[in-house]
């Protein structure tokens, strides 16, 4: 199968798009709370627009492929492979100019149990190409408001990609990090360099908080954005995040494994 038909394929296979984990319920309550401003889906986004629930609908149904009637409302969700593949696309002709200018880089992400992987092997391609990788903040507080109250987290890297883990190691996620939403690890990580008179990013790499929040800040960004995470496509259209790929992120991590030889192929990069 020639040009990009395998990969279309491929997604659908394995459910990172075509028919995908992630429930209409979900998506729809969230594109609700988008349109309440509840700051749990904003991901540190402040919409200059006002979007309404039926705005965030039809927002998605064009950027990611889910069905746009309303009255739609069970079942999974779905996202279009063909549109996956071009966001792909432009995801990767973005890391390919990074590396062809040797931009220093900041990777971050909220699901490090599912997407490090694939993040740690993007970091290591840019490093070899000549950007700097960087490590901000590393081991700095941040206090994430969860369900369960407010939790203490660390910020920590793994090989150049940061993601936050509870510090107390009883807690679920002490060992392998914990999944956030939250936008305060970005501002944390990009806080610190700026107190410190550190390297800033020229782009910010990465999903949830760490697009949105980077964005918010005046910072690029490109991720990858779940059915339920309008907060990357609404800022995408607002013009604060360059790319969001629409793919289920909470899928296995060796699933990504072909997305990124996809990506770093794009991009004129080896892994």
């Amino acid at each position: 199968m020639t040009g990009a038909g395998w990969l279309r394929e491929y997604l659908a296979a394995v459910g990172l798009a075509g028919v995908v984990g992630t429930s209409r319920e979900g998506s729809l309550r969230s594109y609700q709370l988008f349109g309440e401003r509840d700051p749990r889906v904003l991901l540190g986004l402040d919409p200059v627009a006002r979007w309404s629930a039926a705005d965030v609908l039809a927002l998605m149904a064009a950027r990611c492929g889910v069905s746009g009637d309303p009255g739609h409302r069970t079942g999974r969700d779905v996202i279009d492979p063909v549109l996956t593949v071009a966001a792909l696309d432009a995801f990767a002709e973005r890391i390919g100019l990074a590396a062809e200018r040797g931009e220093p880089v900041l990777l971050g992400t909220g699901h490090p149990g599912r997407l490090l992987e694939f993040y740690v092997s993007l970091a290591g391609a840019l490093s070899a190409a000549g950007c700097e990788v960087l490590i901000l903040g590393e081991g700095s507080r941040v206090d994430i408001t969860t369900r369960f109250g407010v939790r203490t987290h660390r910020l920590d890297y793994a090989r150049g990609v940061a993601f936050v883990r509870e510090r107390d190691p009883g807690c679920a996620g002490g060992e392998t990090g914990a999944h956030t939403h939250s936008p305060l690890p970005v501002r944390v990580a990009l806080a610190a360099a700026a107190a410190s008179g550190g390297l800033l990013p020229a782009l910010v790499v990465g999903d949830h908080g760490w697009v949105c929040g980077a964005g918010q800040l005046g910072f690029e960004a490109i991720g990858l954005g779940d059915t339920d995470d309008p907060a990357l496509f609404v800022g995408q259209a607002e013009g604060r995040v360059s790319v969001a790929v629409p793919i289920d992120d909470a899928a296995r991590s060796v699933y990504y494994r072909p997305l990124t030889r996809y990506v770093l192929k794009r991009a004129c990069l080896s892994q």
